[in-house]
């Protein structure tokens, strides 16, 4: 069967800013690759600004275009919505595209609180029932390294898990002078470094070792509280943004774990690491081995297997990039590695084969709604500054 005659997925995606670009552009290769039992077709972009969805439209290989969210999911050349837009709208566009029929792809965090994130996955859970599905964007478990390492602790390679260490470290605003933006307002974003990558490596960690989060000891810090509001160019020429915004989420933020397993963890969540552009680094240490992986090489995967003679033993350097590892069979020769954006098709690769097999893909909006309960945790936690702070549903 050829990829024109397979059954369509047309696709309706709301939100153009940098989720819609790499979202845009895993629809447009999935199929170009990997061989895809339905053929995603790019239907409809949504954002406010009709000037601005119109350029991103055409620059990203959108059919149509709509302003209005709600005129999007009621449109009935759309079977699934993809929302790339800031926390606060998650829960009513996925409710509401759930409740149309439409399958969603939600990105992550899944929503600002435990409340919307249980909202938004009890209507995943009634529209199951009709053979609709929903899937968390964690993207991160797609790299390639990633996933190899989910499959050798899976297969026992590093037996009991004992300790697991997780940092993700940025330093975009890391300049006091860098301006506000919707990540640093609580109402929009959330939460700050927590929400937007700690939930990232909270994801990874419970991927990785098939374990959840049992509670959390945690601290939050805000470094800069005030920062210069954007300028911006009016319809008439004039530059606006003076004056300073209040940053009303975190900065950093680290915190202490255990698992259901009873194994030991440390997060740490910062964008004021200087230096460090995107590094996720994660170390899982078992009674039988190691493997450690740092998305700023994000092509390696380090393993230990704690059975070699001590003679020759030590931490093996692994290139995933050889046929034989996850998703890398349809790219490239051996040894020419992948990047950032390979995870979100590995993402509809995924999304597209659960759909058309009828199966639910991963991670469901129950799984983000376990994450969202890990975060809700930390923020209690520092907040009360307690010792220990239980996370809800964990066993």
């Amino acid at each position: 069967m050829t990829s024109a005659s397979r059954p369509p997925l047309r696709v309706g995606m709301i939100g153009y800013a940098f989720m819609g670009v790499a979202h845009s552009q895993a629809w447009r290769t999935a199929p170009r690759f990997f061989d895809l039992p339905l053929r995603p077709e790019l239907t409809v972009l949504g954002g406010r600004d009709a000037a601005g969805v119109a350029a991103a439209a055409d620059r990203l290989g959108w059919a149509d275009t709509e302003t209005d969210w709600r005129r999007l999911i009621e449109r009935d050349d759309v079977d699934l919505v993809d929302i790339c837009t800031p926390g606060d709208s998650h829960a009513e566009i996925a409710i509401a595209a759930l409740r149309a029929g439409k399958h969603v792809l939600c990105e992550k965090p899944l929503a600002n609180s435990v409340a919307e994130a249980e909202a938004m996955a009890a209507a995943a859970a009634e529209a199951a029932a009709s053979g609709v599905r929903a899937m968390v964007g964690f993207t991160y478990r797609r790299v390639p390294a990633v996933a190899l390492a989910a499959r050798l602790v899976a297969e026992g390679r590093i037996g009991q898990v004992r300790h697991v260490r997780a940092q993700y470290l940025q330093d975009w605003i890391a300049d006091p002078a860098a301006p506000m933006s919707w990540r640093l307002e609580k109402d929009k974003a959330g939460s700050g470094a927590l929400g937007d990558i700690g939930a990232h490596i909270v994801d990874l960690t419970q991927f990785l070792t098939g374990e959840t989060l049992t509670g959390v000891s945690a601290v939050l810090e805000t470094f800069v509280r005030k920062r210069p509001l954007p300028a911006s160019t009016g319809a008439l020429g004039g530059v606006g943004g003076e004056g300073m915004g209040e940053v009303t989420v975190d900065d950093a933020a680290v915190f202490l774990g255990r698992f259901s397993g009873g194994a030991l963890a440390t997060f740490e969540a910062t964008r004021f690491a200087l230096g460090r552009k995107n590094a996720i680094r994660i170390e899982v240490n078992g009674s039988a081995g190691s493997l450690a992986f740092d998305f700023e090489d994000m092509n390696v995967l380090h393993f230990f297997d704690g059975s070699e003679p001590a003679e020759t033993a030590g931490f093996r350097r692994i290139v995933v990039t050889e046929p034989e590892h996850p998703y890398v069979s349809a790219w490239w020769p051996a040894g020419h590695g992948l990047g950032y954006e390979h995870g979100f098709t590995h993402q509809v690769v995924d999304l597209v084969t659960a759909l058309a097999a009828g199966e639910q893909p991963t991670p469901s909006f129950a799984d983000g709604l376990a994450v969202q309960r890990v975060l809700d945790a930390v923020e209690r936690s520092a907040a009360d500054r307690s010792t220990w702070t239980p996370i809800e549903g964990a066993h």
